[in-house]
């Protein structure tokens, strides 16, 4: 949920989510009030950190200066669908820092690894006599941004979980500020991960930096605007691959279909259909190849509508493909990207793995996602944004 315009300007979060439940705009939530609330803390810890910092360039004149403590910023973490995105989307907007930065952490820890591999790269050609990549990384993330706001807070990758204890142990040296939404409590992060034991020091790690707030089980407020078009085609079969060549030729426009591929450092991701600002992907393709993130986000960049044919009825048979999926579906979702597939099953049937793995806690998420992309406000508001930037330049 998306509430950049046409809101009233308020001075605190608290402030201006009792302004949309005033107008109707959300319902009144005492779990999501408490979020604000907390979050609202930050912000003015974060204000008088400011305003110590400047008096104690003067410290000079009058006494010696005085370690200034570090702002404890906040993991929120509680089911699909309870209003964390929107509430840290509000806090972002007010935070009176200008070197701040909002990201999807799947896009965060793909810039860590091209930032690592740069410099490891300058320590071979003798450009740098650092010999550990991730401290320089660290200050230079933090000269660019000292408040973070990491959006579905998730650990899968094991490459993500070796570096995160020292990369963040670096990052809040600097005085980073970190604000994070999740599913999963810190505890449950990276949960049946392998060397797992190497990533618990990371978890004590948040939970000293942070203020760990649940905002508990409660009403999916994705739900209450549904008014389903048919983007999700369902059991497969002929008659529905009917239907998506169909909505394939209505997005295409007469635009030729052609296999086309995306250059991304130095190999191809192959698609193996594509017609302007679409593209067509078979499920085997996209989830059942060796792709990651940035391959995902190098997609969503290139595309605005996604058609995925063929989903499966996934379990612990197909982990990798549903690590996979379950990526995919969120850089989806938060590229706004129009998303059209074919599946053997509705959303809620599409995982049938055993409860209690990451998987499973993670696909609570992917199944609200998929629901409200078939919205008609999802892709109202698509059509909207596509409309306006199409519109030739005067």
């Amino acid at each position: 949920m998306h509430l950049r315009e046409g809101i009233q300007t308020h001075s605190t979060v608290l402030q201006r989510y009792r302004h949309l439940t005033q107008t109707g705009a959300v319902s009144d939530d005492a779990a999501q009030r408490d979020v604000a609330a907390a979050l609202d803390r930050v912000i003015d810890e974060i204000c008088n950190k400011r305003i110590a910092r400047k008096s104690s360039s003067l410290g000079w004149l009058f006494a010696k200066r005085t370690a200034l403590a570090p702002v404890k910023g906040l993991y929120i973490h509680g089911g699909v669908g309870r209003g964390k995105t929107m509430l840290m989307d509000m806090f972002f907007e007010l935070v009176p820092v200008r070197r701040k930065r909002r990201v999807h952490f799947n896009a965060f820890m793909s810039d860590v690894h091209d930032r690592i591999q740069k410099q490891r790269q300058a320590r071979k050609d003798g450009t740098t006599k650092e010999d550990d990549p991730i401290p320089p990384v660290a200050k230079l993330m933090a000269d660019e941004a000292w408040v973070v706001c990491f959006d579905e807070f998730s650990v899968t990758d094991i490459a993500d979980a070796m570096i995160l204890s020292r990369l963040f142990s670096a990052l809040f040296s600097h005085g980073v500020v970190l604000v994070a939404t999740s599913n999963v409590a810190p505890d449950d992060l990276y949960r049946d991960g392998l060397n797992r034991q190497l990533f618990l020091p990371f978890i004590t790690l948040l939970s000293r930096q942070t203020e760990v707030l649940t905002i508990n089980a409660g009403r999916d407020y994705r739900l209450d605007k549904f008014n389903h078009v048919p983007v999700y085609l369902t059991p497969l079969g002929t008659e529905t691959d009917l239907q998506m060549n169909a909505a394939w030729d209505a997005i295409a426009k007469g635009v030729p279909a052609a296999a086309t591929e995306i250059t991304l450092k130095g190999r191809k991701i192959q698609v193996p259909m594509a017609a302007g600002k679409a593209a067509r992907f078979s499920f085997a393709a996209l989830c059942e190849q060796p792709h990651g993130a940035r391959d995902f986000l190098a997609i969503a960049d290139r595309f605005a509508t996604l058609m995925i044919d063929a989903v499966p009825v996934l379990d612990e048979t197909r982990r990798s493909a549903t690590k996979r999926f379950i990526l995919l579906i969120d850089t989806v979702y938060d590229r706004s990207m129009r998303l059209i597939m074919s599946a053997d099953v509705v959303p809620e049937l599409l995982y049938e793995g055993r409860n209690g793995t990451t998987e499973a806690f993670e696909f609570d998420r992917t199944v609200s996602r998929l629901k409200e992309m078939q919205s008609k406000d999802w892709l109202d508001a698509w059509d909207t944004h596509h409309k306006k930037i199409d519109q030739p330049q005067v």
